[in-house]
């Protein structure tokens, strides 16, 4: 993952379709479904993605695929959890970090 990449303001769909290893037909399907994740549009109409839109396609992501919920139970967990604030930004600077670390140990 490029560290530049965490450190954007906006984000076109392509990295975060990257980032997420997820086509872009995905995320477009998500922010159909979840109310969350509002990308401005430029004058072309491409999308750009913010952050926050970001760190709520990572958490949907987490659900579906990893914690296996389907779209209603998604929709209905992110919904009771608004209170519950889940930074998975800072979790993949963690992850990233550890992988660093780890390169390193190796290419000694």
């Amino acid at each position: 993952m490029d560290a530049n990449l965490l450190d954007k303001t906006f984000y076109r769909i392509g990295e975060v379709s990257r980032l997420l290893q997820v086509e872009p037909y995905v995320i477009r399907f998500w922010e159909k479904e979840f109310r969350h994740i509002k990308p401005e549009r430029t004058s072309s109409g491409h999308r750009l993605y913010r952050k926050k839109d970001v760190e709520a396609l990572i958490l949907i992501k987490n659900l579906l695929h990893e914690q296996r919920f389907t779209i209603r139970g998604a929709k209905k967990h992110l919904a009771k959890g608004k209170e519950e604030k889940i930074k998975p930004f800072d979790r993949l600077v963690e992850i990233k970090e550890t992988l660093v670390e780890i390169q390193n140990l190796i290419s000694r």
